[in-house]
């Protein structure tokens, strides 16, 4: 558990590196112009929602590690070829590269994560995975930031080279991983059974179980009205209605890290205790604050001082929910998974994140931009629809998925595991 966390921070740190500048070295430093630099951005999530649907039976199949393994070796060669990359084609296919690598890296990991961990351990485990990502981030943005020069390529190519060595060492550090024997031994089965499962199976299966179904409904919504806006939507709506400042936008930025850095853990011994769908209901309502805060900020009669301390607030109460959902929604992710199916379950969990990631941007942009009283007023009642699907899962959640210390459970879900669990049912 120890090095999957490293593995973490480290893959964070990395594109902390490059995530920044993406588009400011494709559009001016390449000199590829602004379409290209969107084509790029967009690429990420086109590349993540090919890759996700055959990354979730690959882990199934062969384990967790050994496909993180392949994923990290591709968003190395991605990245690196995107610091060389001069030309639109090769440009666009270095993005693909690496932003496949990267999606099939998160259902992998956290499938590590369930594999390491029990029921009572998980929370923490998957709020320890948020607080070190988040951390990595924010020092590689900083260090980064510090060490590019948009009037030099090359300052750019020594970023995506430093990110391709951060992926390199971490395909280290994974190497000596060594997984629990159940999961090892679950492999195995897994291959087996693979040989007489398919692919559609298991996504009937999965689109079977009533709880998951409302649980990706409920995540799409949750991913497309916070991370969805945070960099296009909310950050035009700033700028457009508000009048804030880039230097203030990037205040709230960082102060969206900063409550989650400082925040997780005091947060998580507040979760540990309560009903799983109930603390999603409490993030709901807090968005809806977040977002009345900011129509104050953009809409409301108030000094520019104010407005920018309102939009930094909203930044701030997003982070704050976000710290709640890490030890919630993951390891509830694993915990309706049936045997030997957490990596199928982790991977349809991280395409309905994408594809709220992409059409979250294409919506609340020009929302954002332009009509700034109903992007307010949407988002606001977004937050309160998230309240009422919290409670409705609520109820098709066992007692045990809701709230994991209300008895003991089985140890869920192996990676690749089709063995029964040694713990007994309540």
């Amino acid at each position: 558990m120890r090095r999957i966390h490293v593995g973490n921070a480290l893959g964070a740190f990395g594109l902390g590196f490059t995530v920044p500048y993406l588009y400011v070295y494709v559009a001016q430093v390449r000199d590829l112009g602004a379409t290209t630099a969107g084509l790029v951005l967009a690429i990420f999530a086109v590349a993540a929602l090919v890759v996700l649907p055959f990354a979730g039976r690959a882990i199934v199949r062969r384990g967790p590690l050994p496909v993180l393994l392949a994923a990290l070796v591709m968003a190395a060669v991605g990245s690196m070829s995107l610091g060389l990359a001069a030309g639109a084609t090769s440009v666009l296919l270095s993005a693909a590269a690496l932003g496949a690598g990267q999606a099939v890296m998160q259902p992998a990991l956290a499938t590590m994560i369930v594999d390491c961990s029990g029921a009572e351990t998980r929370s923490r485990a998957f709020a320890t995975q948020f607080f070190l990502q988040n951390l990595g981030l924010g020092v590689g943005g900083l260090i980064g930031g510090h060490l590019v020069d948009p009037s030099r390529a090359g300052s750019f190519t020594l970023l995506f080279s430093i990110q391709a060595a951060m992926f390199l060492l971490l395909v280290a550090v994974m190497a000596t991983v060594r997984m629990p024997r159940a999961a090892k031994g679950a492999e195995v089965s897994a291959g087996a059974a693979g040989a007489t499962g398919s692919a559609r199976e298991g996504w009937k299966q999965l689109l079977g179980n009533r709880a998951m179904v409302q649980l990706s409904v409920l995540g799409f919504a949750l991913f497309f009205a916070c991370y969805g806006q945070f960099e296009s939507g909310l950050s035009a709506y700033g700028v457009e209605a508000a009048g804030i400042s880039t230097s203030a936008l990037g205040t709230a930025l960082a102060a969206n890290t900063a409550v989650i850095v400082v925040a997780q853990f005091v947060v998580l011994r507040f979760v540990e205790r309560r009903r799983r769908s109930r603390v999603i209901a409490a993030v709901g309502l807090i968005w809806a604050v977040a977002w009345g805060v900011a129509g104050v900020a953009g809409l409301g009669q108030v000094s520019q001082t104010m407005a920018t301390a309102a939009f930094v607030s909203t930044y701030a109460l997003f982070g704050l929910g976000e710290a709640m959902l890490s030890p919630t929604v993951a390891p509830l992710v694993a915990d309706l998974a049936p045997e030997g199916m957490a990596g199928q379950y982790n991977s349809a969990f991280a395409l309905v994140k994408q594809l709220a990631l992409a059409v979250g941007p294409a919506v609340g942009g020009p929302m954002g931009a332009s009509w700034h009283a109903a992007y307010v007023v949407v988002f606001l009642l977004f937050s309160l629809g998230i309240v009422g699907l919290a409670v409705r899962l609520g109820r098709v959640l066992t007692g045990v998925q809701d709230l994991p210390g209300s008895g003991k459970s089985r140890v869920v879900a192996r990676g690749g595991a089709g063995v029964e669990s040694a713990v007994a049912r309540a």
